[in-house]
């Protein structure tokens, strides 16, 4: 069944539980203005005898199909650089926009000689860094693919496999997190699209690794949407093993059960996480304890780097702050502690990816650097959060532009010719990346105030990917919420006959 009722639906959202059969699937073309007018490449919106999902193209599959597209595209964009541009001349690179770490770190971590990441010093050690600078499950990823690239030939050619054995890996892991979000919330698979075609799938997808823990966190939320509360621990831990950033899930997960009383869940969750991220680090901390905490160390002592706010004040300064770990840890705490407020003083309880997107975001936003490739950790988020392709469009218009702008201002710095563009147009580019991160934010945090204006609420729903958190009653609530709350009891204790102590428009 599909739903084509949006635009009959005016006035303010219905209240939760009122929402529609849970097989009713939601068809963007149907309700998104921006979704039906690119339907027209393909004939336009389905019709109401379409058979959407009962052919053997189902969602999942269609997915499936449409990333494993956009990351061929990807690849192919990285052609200039696959046949020339990592191995010669200072900035092809960068002019080319097709920079990728993968093949320069097969030579430089020491995969191409046999080395073992976290155990063997790497060929050229620094005082800061030692050792492989990674996150224990991503350096396994690395040695997976070191295993699978042959080894003969000259180290160009090995590079060249090194970096197409990772593509085809992390193309596996974009499918992986697109089929993900398809069953996260089920009513809504077609969101998945927005992960899918999103334009950074293409252009940073093999920059680094991060696809891993993105695919990984998005099985979390689909776990924690079908109430499989371990199952979503268990993968929240093995993301935080390949990237910090997955931690972050828990804090959400945290406010919400608390303000719905599910402290069972959250503890099953919790525990999960913390029981296997200690399972696949342990290993490596009882092997080489210093090769281990590498990655720590590194994040604390590295300063203002790339793409950050912290780079723009610094450099228009020209002097560093010895003090950066504590304004961004100070900033970090400030925005969870003022995500966690508006998680329990809403009048509606926000939905849980609203949360995630919004502490993910402060993350990125008070981040001592910010490579091209993190919007991955946004993208998937940003599906579940505002499924809307105007706004999701715009914000990765914005990210586009500061991916070309970081490698023509890396090509106008590393050329003696400088071809590219400055520092005062680069920072530009920062500020349109933060910009465009901030706008998001600010349009999620509208539909948690305004549940109307929420493309999954508008129709009555409650937070169909919120698992055990869905439909569920509060039980501590603050600020607003808990005057509302106040003032329903309150009225309940009315004697009979007296139900002119409040006017009607006050009654609604």
């Amino acid at each position: 069944m599909t739903s084509s009722t949006r635009d009959q639906t005016s006035g303010p959202a219905p209240a939760p539980g009122q929402g529609p059969p849970p097989n009713t699937v939601v068809v963007p073309a149907d309700e998104d203005p921006v979704a039906a007018a690119g339907s027209e490449l393909f004939g336009g919106p389905p019709g109401r005898r379409a058979l959407l999902g009962v052919s053997w193209w189902t969602a999942a599959r269609v997915l499936a199909l449409v990333t494993i597209l956009v990351s061929v595209l990807g690849i192919a964009q990285k052609v200039p650089c696959y046949n020339d541009g990592w191995f010669h001349g200072a900035t092809a690179q960068y002019t080319h926009a097709c920079y990728s770490d993968i093949p320069h770190l097969f030579t430089g971590r020491g995969f191409s000689t046999g080395l073992h990441p976290y155990v063997d010093r790497l060929p050229a050690p620094t005082p800061d860094m030692q050792y492989l600078e990674y996150p224990v499950l991503t350096g396994l990823f690395m040695q997976v693919a070191a295993w699978l690239t042959p080894t003969g030939g000259a180290i160009e050619t090995r590079e060249q496999w090194f970096w197409l054995v990772n593509a085809g890996m992390l193309m596996i892991c974009a499918v992986v997190a697109a089929v993900a979000l398809s069953r996260t919330h089920r009513r809504r698979p077609w969101d998945a699209l927005l992960f899918a075609l999103a334009p950074c799938l293409a252009l940073d997808s093999t920059i680094n690794w991060d696809l891993l823990a993105v695919a990984l966190t998005a099985v979390a939320m689909a776990c924690w949407s079908g109430r499989r509360t371990v199952l979503a621990g268990v993968f929240i831990g093995l993301a935080t093993a390949a990237k910090l950033y997955p931690v972050l899930l828990l804090g959400p997960l945290l406010v919400l059960c608390w303000r719905t009383g599910r402290w069972r869940a959250f503890g099953q969750t919790a525990g999960a996480a913390a029981g296997s991220w200690l399972l696949v680090n342990l290993p490596v901390m009882l092997a080489n304890w210093q090769g281990w905490a590498t990655f720590y160390t590194f994040s604390q002592v590295r300063k203002e780097d790339y793409g950050s706010l912290w780079l723009i004040l610094m450099q228009d300064r020209g002097v560093q702050l010895d003090t950066l770990n504590t304004w961004i840890a100070v900033l970090l705490i400030a925005c969870c502690l003022g995500v966690g407020w508006l998680a329990l003083s809403a009048p509606r309880r926000p939905r849980y990816a609203q949360l995630v997107f919004l502490v993910v975001a402060a993350f990125v936003l008070t981040n001592k650097v910010y490579s091209p490739q993190y919007v991955l950790w946004l993208t998937p988020l940003a599906a579940l959060a505002r499924p809307r392709w105007r706004d999701f469009l715009i914000w990765q218009a914005c990210e586009v532009l500061y991916f070309l702008g970081i490698w023509s201002y890396l090509a106008y710095v590393g050329d003696s010719k400088q071809h590219g563009i400055g520092q005062a147009w680069y920072h530009l580019a920062i500020v349109l990346h933060l910009a465009g991160t901030l706008y998001l934010c600010g349009m999620v945090i509208r539909d948690i105030l305004r549940p109307e204006r929420d493309a999954v609420r508008w129709d009555g729903s409650d937070d169909p990917s919120g698992g055990v958190l869905d439909l569920a009653p509060d039980t501590f609530v603050l600020g607003p919420a808990r005057r509302l709350r106040e003032e329903e009891s309150y009225a309940g204790y009315v004697p009979a006959g007296r139900g002119d102590w409040l006017t009607e428009e006050e009654r609604r």
